[in-house]
């Protein structure tokens, strides 16, 4: 009675079986995750930084036009003159009127009147003559904080 071998030669006639992954894809290659499991095994890992990645900048083409614009337009627009801020806020004082009082009295916004007395304003000459009116002060011209003449109302 056979005892529960088999007896003679057994052979295994079954061909080899290979079982290949999936090759991962380009996203998966890139996550932390897979980019931690490399740097622990020690596998090669490549790190790139793009050119304006994280940032709100405009692409590098742009550049050469703005060159361009640079070289044939006047470099910026000028601001108000030290002696015209000084002229506003002497005038203003002297009268005894706030920043907002006088931007009332010309018809503008309280902020149009701290951007000129700051000099962070680009001069408007509708404005400059309407602070000119309401002051009696002369704010253009050669004659900078002088009085304005007596017809200038």
């Amino acid at each position: 009675m056979p005892t529960g071998r088999l007896s003679g030669n057994i052979t295994q006639d079954w061909e080899p079986v290979v079982l290949r992954r999936t090759k991962p894809k380009a996203a998966d290659l890139k996550s932390t995750k897979a980019v931690n499991q490399a740097m622990r095994t020690g596998a090669p890992v490549e790190t790139v930084r793009k050119a304006a990645a994280g940032t709100n900048k405009a692409a590098a083409a742009a550049a050469p036009a703005r060159k361009l614009d640079e070289s044939t337009e006047p470099a910026g627009l000028g601001r108000v003159g030290a002696e015209v801020r000084a002229a506003i806020q002497k005038a203003r004082v002297a009268k005894g009127w706030s920043q907002a009082e006088l931007a009332k009295r010309i018809n503008e916004r309280a902020q149009v009147v701290q951007e000129y007395e700051s000099g962070k304003a680009v001069p408007v000459q509708a404005v400059l003559a309407k602070m000119e009116r309401a002051l009696e002060v002369k704010l253009r011209g050669k004659a900078v904080g002088a009085p304005a003449p007596a017809g200038a109302k």
